[in-house]
């Protein structure tokens, strides 16, 4: 006679009667191992399978694909991706690296300015800078000018054209002034012509003028802005720099005093580009200006002289020495075929 197996109260498992272990009690069982699993073990889902009593493999543990669930893919080793960047927290940092760099500058141009901190000066190119702006000034003084001279002789010639005209027009009705009139008028006509050339070479030296100062000397100066700003950034960290060297030396510093000197550095070597950036736009604007102005004056001086001396060749002769087309009045009036 066959004896029981003793039982185990704190392993007892139920199975069915030809002894196979209960469907709900094995998925309840595999639910609750997997969940005790660690979470790093890179493991398929695991099956538990329970063997008959006559079997001498009991509780044996299969770590293989789980019926119904997705198969593992086999591939070659497992590469651990790296971590997924967060924009938002890019973007913070950026906020948080500009605002630091805020900070400092600010700093910085008080300290400055209440006559605390030191700044790196270029005596050289200070100089340079400073004849530039107050050349800057002068030029727009001189622009001012020649504008309202340009509107006060386009008055003045519109008036003699307009006198002529009449003139002109009483010569014919009056036979008794009839030569005398029509002197007048001819040289009211021939007054406001010269006029107009005049008026044709100054707005071209207006024109010229402008360009130079609003496109060329502005973007020269808006490179001495940059320039600027990076001597400020250069001295901000430069002055944090020192104030940690004169202060101790430990292992809480010493990281400190390191990531310093590394910004510092950076912003030593972009100092150093602005400022050869600003030493060579400088020499091209001195060429520059100096052959744009000497022809401008050229042509300034020789249109003035000839129109007073009323030289009416050599007044055409200088806007044709500096190709200088005169509009014709209602040239750029279309004509009435283009407007149907």
């Amino acid at each position: 006679m066959a004896q029981e197996s003793p039982k185990n109260s704190a392993a007892e498992i139920p199975v069915t009667s030809n002894g196979q272990l209960e469907d709900s009690h094995e998925h309840s069982f595999n639910r609750d191992l997997k969940r005790s699993l660690p979470v790093g073990l890179g493991l398929s889902e695991t099956k538990i399978t329970s063997h008959g009593f006559d079997s001498t493999k009991e509780g044996v543990v299969e770590a293989g694909p789980f019926p119904g669930g997705r198969a593992q893919q086999k591939s070659g080793p497992v590469v651990l991706a790296d971590e997924i960047k967060n924009p938002a927290m890019e973007k913070l940092e950026l906020v948080r690296k500009w605002s630091l760099n805020t900070y400092k500058c600010t700093r910085q141009i008080i300290s400055e300015k209440l006559g605390r901190g030191s700044r790196t000066v270029d005596l050289e190119l200070e100089a340079q800078i400073d004849i530039l702006r107050d050349n800057k000034k002068k030029y727009e003084n001189i622009l001012r000018l020649a504008q309202t001279l340009s509107t006060q002789l386009f008055q003045m010639v519109h008036t003699q054209r307009q006198l002529g005209d009449a003139f002109a027009d009483l010569s014919l009705k009056s036979l008794e002034l009839h030569e005398e009139f029509g002197y007048n008028a001819d040289t009211q006509k021939l007054l406001a012509k010269n006029g107009e050339t005049l008026l044709g070479a100054i707005n071209f030296f207006i024109a010229s003028v402008t360009t130079l100062v609003n496109k060329t000397i502005e973007d020269t100066l808006l490179t001495v802005k940059q320039y600027e700003s990076a001597r400020i950034e250069y001295d901000a960290y430069r002055t944090d720099l020192e104030e940690l060297n004169l202060g101790p030396r430990d292992a809480n510093t010493l990281p400190k005093i390191e990531q310093s000197q590394q910004l510092f550095q950076v912003h030593k070597e972009k100092y150093d580009k602005m400022r050869n950036d600003v030493s060579i736009k400088l020499k091209f604007l001195e060429e520059n200006k100096v052959k744009v102005l000497h022809n401008q004056l050229v042509l300034f001086h020789n249109a003035i002289a000839a129109y007073f001396a009323g030289n009416q060749k050599q007044l055409e002769q200088t806007l044709k020495q500096f190709h200088i087309k005169l509009k014709t009045p209602g040239a750029d009036a279309p004509s009435w075929l283009e407007e149907q």
